[in-house]
């Protein structure tokens, strides 16, 4: 009998029993899965007064307000040559073949195994984050737009940052937390975080800076971090208002002093 494999099965339970499912499905790179849809109560972790602001990068995966830095895995950029070998050999084979159908089976197990260990690390660090804090700040970023950069595409679409803002989001409401989303435009980076005083502008390159009013040196990515923990808790004081940047430059073009956040 060569009957077609169903990939996805569900069988109902009795009317009497609790509302459950199970579901087995089978992936491109011929796994099989087994998903038990239950019923449960997640119950909240204790309250602290824990809070830190998360500035999401490339370089670094996320560097946080107190100073810690967590570096980016690039998942895809470790395994792009092999991959790309895998899909020339897949390209060459015949159309049809048993040959073509075990290149694609290795070319879809690659893809599967960098997707599941960016999975597995973003899941880890989000859980530890949403655990340990009360508050986590993050930027709202337009990843859709950002992909379109000429040459950061890839290196954007590899980090992974949609998926760890959306599993923040989810954890937060199971544990009782609160997650603080910024607006895109707000200057975190280009702010001094002592004084409040506001560059003109702060070319990508520039890890560390010197501030031209009080003098305090600033590395770029945990300074940025410091004003978004500063400016969540406004917002999370202010009911959920969304704070703007508001003008960088007056009239006469000079920068515009403004207060600490």
């Amino acid at each position: 009998m060569n009957e077609p494999l169903d990939i996805r099965w569900s069988r109902p339970l009795p009317k009497d029993a609790p509302p459950s499912s199970v579901t087995i499905s089978k992936d491109c790179a011929n796994r099989y899965f087994i998903s038990i849809l239950v019923e449960d109560e997640i119950e909240h972790v204790p309250a602290n007064e824990q809070a830190i602001g998360a500035d999401l990068g490339l370089k670094s995966f996320v560097v946080l307000s107190t100073g810690e830095v967590v570096g980016n895995p690039r998942f895809f950029h470790k395994d792009e040559k092999k991959l790309g070998k895998a899909q020339r050999c897949h390209a060459r084979k015949k159309k049809g073949s048993k040959n073509r159908d075990k290149a694609r089976l290795k070319v879809a197990r690659m893809h599967a195994r960098i997707a599941d260990r960016r999975r597995d690390f973003l899941q880890k660090l989000s859980t530890r984050l949403i655990r340990e804090n009360q508050v986590v700040c993050v930027e709202s970023l337009a990843v859709k737009n950002m992909v379109k950069h000429p040459t950061l595409s890839k290196a954007i679409s590899d980090v992974g940052w949609s998926e760890f803002v959306s599993q923040l989001e989810y954890k937060a409401n199971w544990y009782g937390r609160n997650l603080v989303k910024i607006d895109k435009w707000y200057p975190s980076s280009k702010r001094c975080f002592d004084c409040g005083h506001l560059l003109d502008s702060l070319a990508l390159d520039v890890r560390q800076w010197d501030c031209p009013e009080c003098g305090v040196h600033h590395d770029r990515d945990i300074n940025a971090a410091k004003n978004i923990v500063a400016v969540g808790l406004t917002v999370l004081n202010a009911c959920g208002e969304s704070v703007r940047p508001g003008r960088a430059l007056s009239r006469s073009g000079k920068t515009q002093r403004s207060r600490k956040p």
